[in-house]
């Protein structure tokens, strides 16, 4: 297809302006009007040093950041309208019923949306979560007229997300009945089996505040939050490109190998040149490793010239000076044109380059070059210009990724579409779409191509695409979204900064959160995200971008400066979010110790986290996490910030054991009562003891305060003061619900779990011998089998002595223990209705291991507690590193440290440990940053 075959009436002139529009409470005569007054007033403010002070204030003059702004719904940089419009959306927020009370429990549904809708394709992007999943969660934790906020937004998929709550059709294509009145129903299974429709939501629009530390993010989230007419954009883009095309489409021009016939290009594939090792001569890749088929050959290839058997590996690059775009020389892997596709009337063709082709590229260097083109210079020192070996490809700036004819192409539509009045915004949009597809980056292979997913790498087998053909497929997926979203009104706000930035608070103004942040080092965003920003030369400000990288504003950033950088994010979400309101945060690492760091980053910001479950791409579904220290799937936390009338209680209590269960009954309330796989009943992890136990140190020790209780007094007082089911703990008003749902469920399946070190080992014995008393010749084979993953660093103890420290054994005096007697009774006919001291019954009950009660249980744990803090005064006294030790014996001694206000013991013997397990345990990393905190650094 041609630009030509888009035409069926001549382009549209600019459209008219519109009618009068109001805009955070002054009215103008046309949009146009509103727009010209507030870039005004940010202009008075860009001139304003103590505003180019603001925390990731991007790289750039201040037109530049003005054109690229459509104030006050969105500027490339720190937007000092946002307290505006939250004053005026809460003024315009629907009244609640009288007595109206706010609670939800943490979503912990499935969750399966997948990535072919017209939305998700219009732009590509390094990651993004697609909006029909966010809306799940806005649905159930806000209500139409509330203000969402996503520090960290990409593409903006929470504002789209946002904006399609109020679209009936989208919210009942995510499997939702909606009601006349607005009313959003959620299927579900009554205590009869049967499904039943609950409503559960609103319909209606939400309000979102979007923010990301680069301007090409925010870019592209404000085209998918802002309508647009799409009769004029769709015709001013097609005059573009009939414009543009006519001037230059003799460049993607070729002659049919009968040298008569005129074809016009899809691609040409460039080849990397390499000299062999033995001959010297050149050695041209696409002849030499690629079959016939398209098939690269991974291991080995032949000299055509002298026949000796190379590799890629080993080969050496040919290396070229060329004349770089900005006029200077750079040495570069040397790179020929080998193949055209091409297009005439009979169909699609191929042949190699031929001299016709050779003397086009020659006329194509003298041609000038366009007035827009990325100029900003590369930094070197960053790491992904290393390791993606950049250096080897003479990249200098932004406009080195493209071939001279396709810049050409590109800065002759931008030039275009920057000038287009109102409807710049959307064209420029539109060709940042292709920006990416039209670079060096794009890879040849057999059928199709494409980049590499988060790397700036040139392949050795380039596709050189034609712009105009990529531009004209491009627009059809515009042209679809701008259908979608054209009838949505103007209710999200965006702004360019850091996710810290004191610009974005409002203290308790937010009724949710949805965050999909940077992980570590998975992704550097400002390295990639400068191929758009070339274009904008509006560029990101990465001093504070959260990641892990070796070389970034002149400085490393290592894991703890990722942590402090996630902290302060999260710190403003927390000032900014409503007491008793929700966050949720969407994460994807494979490393344990970035896990952790945002967890503990999230509690040390003040919220409490309630549930975390694992995305499983391949089951499509959920599943809790017992062991975050192997973390390979896509993560959902889900966190609260405590409300106001508990806070100002612990104030009160928190020297106390009553602020103990204080703590522990609103937390609690948060917590899900029952979680599903399909149609099973699972384990609810956060309600067993163990863990609600650390999460009530963790509180403690975020405030600063000593924990006012024992484990073993904590045990006891739970069961005094809270319902048990099933080793979970609830309030009295939600076991009732329990009950009902495992009625219909049967009781909740048991997580699979992975032995790694001695707490793991202990938990995995727990629910082992819990579910089926046994002895010791039982369960060691079991327990032997579990053994292959085991820290390296984790001092293995012999099973005996982790039974005998942690668990009880039958001798087969007194009573058989009420657990080994329910467990036979059910299992023994034989054994049913005998009196516990039944000789019978006790000699099947000898021997066997179970789990002691509460008070049994505080017994054990005092000597245990005592042995393994006598092991951690040994690791007190080590002069060197420690290599293998008890983790347990460490955490208990930094527990104890701090209690004693001992943090100086605390630094002390983490700087014995790997650094890997204290980064990779929550818990001591939990003591630790304290420590250093108390000690001032």
């Amino acid at each position: 297809m041609t630009t030509q075959d888009l035409f069926s009436e001549e382009p549209g002139q600019q459209p008219k302006l519109s009618g009068p529009v109001t805009c955070l409470g002054m009215t103008f005569e046309n949009d146009e009007a509103r727009r010209a007054h507030f870039t005004e007033e940010l202009r008075k403010k860009l001139q304003d040093p103590e505003f180019r002070k603001i925390e990731g204030f991007p790289h750039g003059h201040d037109e530049d950041i003005l054109n690229l702004s459509d104030p006050p719904y969105y500027t490339a940089c720190p937007n000092p309208w946002i307290a505006d419009f939250i004053a005026e959306w809460e003024a315009q927020k629907p009244e609640q019923p009288e007595g109206y009370h706010y609670h939800r429990e943490p979503f912990a549904a499935d969750v399966s949306e997948g990535k072919n809708d017209p939305i998700y394709n219009a732009h590509s992007y390094h990651t993004k979560v697609p909006h029909k999943a966010i809306m799940r969660y806005i649905l159930h934790y806000t209500q139409p007229g509330d203000i969402v906020f996503d520090g960290f937004c990409g593409t903006g998929m929470t504002g789209v997300a946002a904006q399609m709550c109020g679209e009936r059709e989208v919210v009942m294509s995510l499997g939702y009945q909606v009601k006349p009145d607005g009313t959003i129903l959620l299927e579900e299974t009554d205590e009869d089996g049967k499904k039943v429709w609950r409503p559960f939501s609103k319909l209606g629009v939400r309000r979102a505040i979007l923010n990301d530390l680069s301007p090409a993010a925010t870019f592209i989230a404000y085209n998918y939050n802002t309508p647009v007419d799409v009769v004029t954009f769709e015709k001013n883009a097609k005059c573009i490109l009939k414009e543009v095309e006519e001037e230059l489409g003799w460049m993607y021009e070729t002659l049919h190998t009968d040298n008569k016939t005129r074809g016009r290009i899809n691609y040409v594939i460039w080849s990397d040149v390499f000299s062999c090792s033995g001959c010297q001569e050149e050695v041209v890749f696409l002849d030499a490793a690629v079959s016939d088929d398209g098939q690269v050959s991974s291991d080995s290839f032949e000299c055509p010239s002298c026949k000796a058997t190379l590799s890629k590996a080993s080969i050496e690059k040919r290396m070229e000076s060329v004349l770089s775009h900005d006029g200077t020389i750079v040495e570069r892997v040397k790179k020929v044109p080998v193949s055209v596709n091409y297009k005439i009337a009979s169909g699609r063709k191929e042949k190699g380059f031929a001299d016709s082709d050779q003397q086009l590229l020659k006329k194509i260097e003298h041609y000038a070059l366009p007035e827009y083109w990325p100029k900003v210079k590369l930094n070197k020192q960053k790491e992904q210009y290393k390791r993606d070996a950049l250096h080897l490809r003479g990249i200098e700036t932004a406009s080195d990724f493209y071939t001279r004819r396709n810049l050409i192409a590109l800065g002759a539509l931008w030039k275009r579409a920057a000038g287009s009045g109102q409807n710049s915004y959307a064209l420029r949009y539109w060709l940042t779409s292709i920006q990416w597809l039209a670079s060096n980056m794009y890879r040849h292979r057999k059928g199709g191509g494409g980049g590499q997913q988060g790397k700036l790498t040139i392949p050795s087998l380039v596709r050189e695409q034609n712009v105009f053909r990529l531009a004209v497929d491009k627009l059809k997926n515009v042209v679809e979204l701008v259908k979608l979203i054209q009838n949505c009104p103007k209710s999200n706000v965006i702004t360019t900064a850091d996710a810290s930035s004191a610009g974005l608070s409002v203290k308790d103004s937010i009724d949710y959160i949805f965050i999909d942040p940077p992980f570590g080092g998975n992704i550097f965003y400002s390295d990639l995200n400068s191929i758009w920003e070339g274009w904008h030369s509006v560029n990101t400000n990465d001093a504070t971008e959260a990641v892990v990288h070796r070389v970034q504003t002149d400085r490393t950033k290592k894991l703890r400066d990722y942590a402090e950088l996630m902290r302060a994010g999260l710190s403003l979400a927390y000032l900014s979010l409503k007491p008793g309101r929700w966050v949720t945060v969407e994460f994807s690492n494979s490393q344990a110790s970035v896990w952790n760091v945002i967890q503990t980053s999230m509690q040390e910001a003040g919220f409490v986290v309630a549930n975390v479950a694992a995305l499983d791409k391949k089951q499509r579904s959920f599943r809790s996490v017992t062991s975050p220290t192997a973390v390979k799937q896509d993560l959902v936390i889900s966190a609260y910030k405590p409300n106001g009338g508990f806070e100002e209680r612990f104030q009160k209590e928190a020297q106390t054991e009553e602020g103990v269960w204080d703590f522990v009954r609103s937390h609690l309330k948060y917590l899900p009562v029952t979680k599903r796989q399909g149609l099973l009943l699972l384990m609810v992890p956060e309600r067993d003891p163990r863990i609600l136990f650390d999460q009530m140190i963790a509180f403690y020790v975020r405030k600063g305060y000593p924990v006012p209780i024992s484990s073993q007094d904590f045990q006891i007082g739970l069961v005094q003061r809270f319902i048990e089911r099933d080793g979970m703990y609830f309030l009295p008003d939600q076991v009732a619900e329990y009950d009902r749902k495992k009625m219909i469920s049967g009781a909740p399946k048991q997580l699979s779990m992975f032995v790694s070190d001695e707490a793991s080992a202990i938990q995995w014995l727990r629910q082992l011998i819990k579910e089926k008393p046994q002895t010791f010749s039982d369960i060691n084979p079991q327990f032997m089998q579990q053994l292959g993953g085991w820290s390296k660093n984790e001092a293995q103890l012999d099973l005996r002595e982790l039974l005998n420290q942690n668990f009880l054994c039958y001798d087969g005096k007194g009573q058989v223990p009420e657990q080994i007697h329910a467990y036979l009774s059910t299992n023994w006919k034989e054994l049913r209705n005998l009196p516990k001291d039944d000789p019978a019954l006790v000699t099947k009950a000898r021997d066997r291991w179970y789990v002691p009660d509460p008070n049994k249980a505080g017994d054990l744990d005092k000597l245990r507690e005592k042995a393994l803090l006598k092991e951690f005064e040994e690791y007190k006294e080590v002069k060197k590193k420690l290599k293998v030790f008890r983790l347990e014996a460490v955490r208990v001694g930094f527990k104890k440290a701090w209690q004693e206000r001992d943090y100086a013991v605390i630094v002390a013997v983490a700087d014995k440990i790997p650094n890997n397990v204290l980064e990779e345990d929550p818990k001591l990393l939990m003591w630790y940053d304290q420590a250093v905190t108390r000690l001032g650094g």
